[in-house]
């Protein structure tokens, strides 16, 4: 399966995100109001970074609650590791987990076409082993 068929159904439009003139302190508002871990970072429909929850707590170290008032294009994490609609599924939690990274930017071409997390990646895992498993169980039975 591809990371296309993972996002099926998905409108690009829907995914939140943010762009780099944006302040730290209402990227935060944004990740807590809308309970996720990382924003793609957007100018021009394209990608330029990724600001996530490792990029709040790295520059909370370094500099204090005055880190609020940066913007995000001064924190994120950049550029964007990506992977593209035809990726498969199982390539990319691959790559997430050699990059030890939670969160992928969809992009086809230049343009963002979707956003996935390792949470997405590892249900699709989980269906397909319990599928295989449930084929095993009647395979036996039948036999």
């Amino acid at each position: 399966m591809t990371v296309a068929r993972l996002i099926e159904g998905r409108s690009a439009e829907a995914i939140v995100a943010c762009d780099a003139a944006m302040s730290v302190g209402d990227a935060v508002k944004l990740l807590a109001e809308k309970r996720i871990g990382a924003l793609p970072v957007v100018s021009g429909g394209m990608v330029a970074g990724i600001f996530s929850e490792r990029d709040v707590v790295y520059q909370l170290a370094a500099h204090g609650p005055a880190m609020l008032d940066k913007t995000v294009g001064e924190v994120m994490t950049s550029p964007a590791i990506t992977v593209e609609p035809g990726t498969e599924a199982l390539g990319a939690l691959a790559l997430m987990t050699r990059r030890r990274i939670r969160h992928l930017p969809v992009v086809d071409g230049e343009a963002i076409a979707g956003f996935v997390s390792i949470g997405d990646l590892v249900k699709y895992r989980i269906e397909r082993i319990e599928s295989e498993a449930e084929a095993m169980r009647s395979y036996i039975q039948s036999a």
